[in-house]
């Protein structure tokens, strides 16, 4: 199994972070892709990342909530900094999030839009955080249509019409414990998905899929998200294991 999104770097596991990533590793959790969020991170990520060399991913980015009128200008030129020093295996996480403040919309777009062309650029998926926010999303890139253009839409909750909308601009599905939740809905419509454009993730620490809802949730708990997707598509674990890990690898072009 992959882990495509966990924040491993989280102080919420400041505490017992091998052992954490060590009960993923028992599990089968073979690679972990780790998103950024901004400046306040970064070292952490990257530290753990040299731990961990050929399991752990970084990415580089600068998350949508972190887009702030005194800092996002600043914040930008550091991730191009990073991008221009060493290689990525995606931008990410980035977006527009519309839950927590909307006051900032113009400003995660053009945060978002300058990321975007990095990622053209450099011919790497982006991994796009999209809260309440699918219709500028998909505005911004529908305005950014390319060819090169491809990613995750990360922690995917809309419907049907915007999952198809999502996949048809070269995005695959980021799945995780929202699809175990009675109230998520996307496992109502998620067997309508091809499977190849399925990944698994688990956001780490958010978003612990049933039954550790509410509570901390970690790269382990991937499994729990791969046996949902056993009862949705009616397919045996291993090939839900083998199908996403094939999708996983081929986006972020990881493969052995």
């Amino acid at each position: 199994m992959i882990d495509t999104h966990t924040h491993l770097y989280s102080e919420q596991f400041d505490e017992d972070r091998t052992e954490m990533i060590q009960r993923a590793l028992d599990k089968g959790v073979e690679k972990f892709f780790l998103p950024a969020i901004d400046s306040e991170t970064h070292q952490k990520m990257l530290l753990l990342e040299t731990e961990y060399p050929g399991k752990i991913f970084s990415m580089m980015g600068l998350h949508p909530c972190s887009v702030q009128p005194e800092s996002w200008e600043n914040e930008l030129n550091l991730v191009q900094n990073y991008l221009s020093q060493r290689d990525f295996v995606a931008i990410g996480e980035i977006g527009i999030d519309l839950y927590w403040d909307k006051s900032t919309l113009d400003i995660q777009v053009k945060a978002f839009e300058q990321q975007i062309d990095w990622a053209i650029e450099k011919d790497i998926p982006i991994v796009i955080h999209s809260r309440e926010s699918f219709d500028e999303t998909f505005e911004v890139l529908e305005r950014k249509k390319h060819p090169k253009l491809r990613g995750i839409f990360h922690c995917f909750s809309g419907n049907l019409e915007q999952a198809k909308q999502a996949i048809d601009l070269q995005f695959v599905l980021g799945i995780g414990g929202v699809v175990t939740f009675k109230n998520g809905k996307i496992d109502q419509f998620l067997n309508q998905i091809p499977l190849d454009k399925i990944v698994l993730e688990t956001d780490s620490p958010y978003l612990a899929p049933v039954p550790f809802r509410g509570k901390r949730n970690e790269s382990s708990y991937v499994e729990l998200v791969a046996g949902k997707l056993v009862d949705i598509y009616g397919k045996d674990f291993a090939e839900i294991d083998r199908i996403t890990t094939e999708n996983a690898n081929k986006i972020f072009s990881t493969l052995d």
